[in-house]
């Protein structure tokens, strides 16, 4: 994983074993993307995850997050999904697929939702402003975040 990313151009990459490690690097090093994997020691991606996206949390809450699995069936996609993941890909990994979910992060963020009972990206994928009725959010009323993206971050970086 760590040559697919320098090899896509990525400078720096923070590696742990377990979840709690994980944690502890990410409060620290605030990275701009998680790439974690569903199973780990300690404490799973998936709590990862949703630790990650407490909005008190050290950190970021608003990283995007790509949840690694070895399991794509569609209950534990819509439970990553349901944690605040914001890209899901399962194993084996190919280059193209890694490089896809991250230049999808990357370029297309996706507005974050803050409900009673949720923090995190969108979880509606396919939007259509065309939409005139009730809201049907499960929680009520719902404040939408846009972030900046990543790339415009990088562009004012520079």
């Amino acid at each position: 994983l760590r040559t697919l990313l320098h090899s896509f151009g990525v400078r720096e990459v923070y590696e742990a074993e377990d979840g709690a490690t994980a944690l502890e690097m990410y409060s620290h090093y605030v990275p701009d993307i998680v790439i974690t994997d569903w199973s780990m020691p300690i404490f799973d991606g998936l709590e990862l995850a949703q630790m990650i996206r407490q909005p008190e949390s050290k950190g970021n809450p608003y990283a995007p997050i790509i949840m690694l699995t070895g399991h794509s069936e569609k209950r534990r996609v819509t439970v990553a999904r349901d944690a605040g993941v914001t890209e899901f890909l399962a194993k084996p990994i190919s280059a193209k697929g890694l490089y896809q979910r991250i230049l999808n992060v990357v370029a297309n963020p996706r507005p974050f939702i803050k409900t009673k009972i949720y923090f995190g990206p969108d979880r509606r994928r396919n939007t259509s402003n065309a939409y005139i009725g009730p809201e049907r959010r499960v929680g009520g009323e719902a404040e939408v975040m846009q972030q900046p993206s990543l790339l415009d971050k990088a562009r004012s970086s520079t």
